[in-house]
């Protein structure tokens, strides 16, 4: 009998993730699957919800609500940054992705929200809070924990 999905277990996949829209936002190749363990802490809670029970050979697609994908925009997690704090020679653009550190100093991505001579508006949201996605997936292999 074929392994079945369960916390722990190792699971080779291909996937699709896409907007309501249609568009994709990010996918494996057809030549490069994703390796991931269930229940490591890396996945949302609604990408492992679809997951779960299906078996190799299986197809599944589920509309994951933000709560259970990246989440609901936090207005805390928008920064308003001197834009004396930016080196002189950066071009800002709205739509803008750039790199921050933490004070931890590890690395967090940022948009550039919106900008003036005083001021820059960076949104620290994951860029896809909020927003209702499609997950799409073929299991190819599923090792038993």
């Amino acid at each position: 009998m074929s392994a079945v999905i369960e916390k722990g277990s190792k699971v080779t996949l291909h996937f699709s993730l896409k907007l309501d829209d249609g568009s994709v936002v990010d996918s494996t190749s057809s030549e490069k699957p994703a390796s991931l363990t269930i229940g490591d802490g890396n996945l949302p809670e609604g990408f492992e919800e679809t997951l779960l029970g299906l078996i190799a050979g299986e197809d599944r697609a589920s509309r994951i609500p933000p709560e259970k994908a990246f989440g609901m925009p936090n207005p805390n997690n928008v920064q308003r940054i001197p834009r004396g704090s930016f080196a002189s020679g950066v071009e800002l653009e709205e739509g803008l992705v750039m790199s921050f550190s933490d004070a931890a100093n590890s690395e967090l991505p940022g948009v550039v929200r919106a900008f003036d001579d005083e001021v820059v508006e960076v949104d620290f949201n994951h860029p896809l809070a909020g927003r209702h996605l499609i997950f799409e997936v073929q299991i190819l292999d599923v090792q038993r924990p």
